[in-house]
């Protein structure tokens, strides 16, 4: 028999929440510092609450059941509530305060933090919750309402969406000082098409957007190699194993030391724009709200700082 649910507790609701994220008790004992036997104790207590079971496991894969599904709509709500309640009341001390929770593509993580260092210079009692994912784990999270705000380059258009374009995310083609395309003055697409391109995962932003220029240019590279990170694509540009077509961001302080170099394609940058995108309709928090507000009205400033950035690394760059 159901019990009743004004028994249930905050601390229940985030251990839950905790355990429908990483589809784990283990891993979610590990986020709020308990016990495995802890987690499992509270989750006994809230299928009790609720007279229904929460989770079922098939093969070694842990799975939400309806009763959950519901649970987890409802404590999202509640847990947002409070979190935006909380901030209301430091407004009305007079500070901002409360906690951002940003997903960025793996390509925006080199500004983002520049990005909100300049914000919270205006609200220092402001935190930050940063996630680097690809792309297809950006609109997952959105689906799962998992964050405030995100900030990715190419925003689906089959989804209920709201975003704000704020910065250019110019895409470019990098190789080390000792390759042969270095060396020219001029180049297209089809010059690069003869050797081995590096590219990222099925589901990063930066592979997708340049997989439809390509097909859209008419340029096919036969000889690729698979990079899983944008770090280690990088590296690997520097060593020689292909060439990169990455995030000029991503590759400042490179460009910078002379560790790669930009080669001359008339096809490039391609440009794409860094979006902050979240859910239509979503109920945003007062500091996701002044965080959106903060790069709207700082769009220019936020270009010039980025030019600048960018031109320090690459003074040719036009």
């Amino acid at each position: 028999m159901r019990k009743s649910l004004m028994r249930l507790t905050l601390r229940q609701l985030q251990i839950f929440r905790a355990v429908c994220e990483h589809r784990s008790y283990s891993r979610a004992a590990e986020e709020m510092s308990l016990t495995q036997p802890a987690v499992s104790l509270q989750i006994r207590q809230l299928e009790e609450l609720l007279g229904q079971p929460l989770f079922e496991y098939i093969g070694k894969k842990l799975y939400l059941t309806d009763a959950a599904q519901a649970l987890k709509q409802a404590g999202e709500d509640i847990l947002d509530r409070l979190g935006s309640l909380d901030m209301q009341l430091s407004d009305l001390q007079g500070s901002l305060q409360g906690q951002l929770t940003l997903a960025v593509e793996s390509s925006a993580q080199y500004f983002m933090p520049h990005l909100f260092a300049a914000f919270k210079r205006q609200h220092p009692e402001v935190g930050l919750q940063l996630t680097v994912v690809n792309r297809a784990q950006v609109i997952k999270r959105l689906n799962d309402n998992r964050d405030d705000l995100v900030i990715m380059a190419l925003v689906p258009q089959d989804m209920a969406l709201e975003f704000l374009p704020f910065l250019n995310n110019p895409i470019v083609a990098v190789a080390p000082p000792e390759h042969p395309l270095c060396r020219a003055a001029k180049l297209s697409l089809q010059d690069l098409q003869p050797y081995p391109l590096l590219v990222r995962e099925p589901g990063s932003g930066t592979r997708k957007a340049c997989e439809e220029y390509f097909q859209q240019k008419r340029a096919h590279f036969a000889q690729t190699l698979e990079v899983t990170s944008l770090d280690a694509m990088r590296e690997c540009a520097i060593a020689g194993l292909g060439l990169a077509i990455l995030p000029r961001h991503a590759v400042s302080q490179q460009l910078a030391q002379g560790a790669l170099l930009e080669l001359p394609v008339e096809e490039l940058p391609l440009y794409r724009s860094w979006c902050a995108v979240h859910a239509r309709g979503k109920h945003l928090s007062p500091v996701a709200q002044a965080f959106l507000a903060f790069i709207r009205d700082e769009r220019a400033q936020i270009s010039a700082l980025a030019r600048r950035f960018a031109d320090a690394a690459h003074p040719s760059a036009g």
